[in-house]
């Protein structure tokens, strides 16, 4: 298992900053080995993967939620893919300029650079969060 950690503070407010990472149905458009999530229930999500030129599917479950402070979920073997596992803990800080610090920690039996990822996530999530809401005018 490869493990990594990393950091960044985003300018939005921390319950908004939890809400989105809540929402893992739209995991795709910051974590880019993720192509679609699908909801099962209230803790179980189905996640279509590509990795390393490779198809996967998974289910996600969530394993903690504590409001506006931590998520955490891993991936469980469903019978139809290898066995490869994950885990995901997302610690929120608020600071007093109203902007959010992010602490995402990512282990995984996919292999890759996990360091990488985990920065690439980050970057991908603050410029998601940080887009001006668009009109539909």
């Amino acid at each position: 298992m490869d493990a990594a950690e990393g950091a960044i503070v985003v300018n939005a407010h921390v319950s908004d900053v939890y809400q989105r990472w809540l929402a893992f149905e739209d995991y795709s458009k910051f974590i880019t080995v993720i192509k679609r999530v699908r909801k099962l229930d209230a803790n179980h999500f189905v996640a279509s993967l590509r990795f390393n030129g490779k198809q996967y599917e998974t289910t996600l479950e969530m394993m903690l939620r504590i409001p506006d402070r931590r998520l955490a979920w891993r991936t469980i073997a469903n019978g139809h893919t290898p066995a490869h596992l994950a885990t995901g803990v997302v610690s929120f800080t608020s600071r007093a300029d109203r902007t959010t610090r992010i602490t995402f920690k990512l282990t995984s039996s996919f292999g890759g650079a996990v360091a990488r990822r985990v920065d690439e996530y980050l970057r991908n999530f603050k410029r998601l969060i940080e887009q001006p809401a668009r009109s539909n005018a």
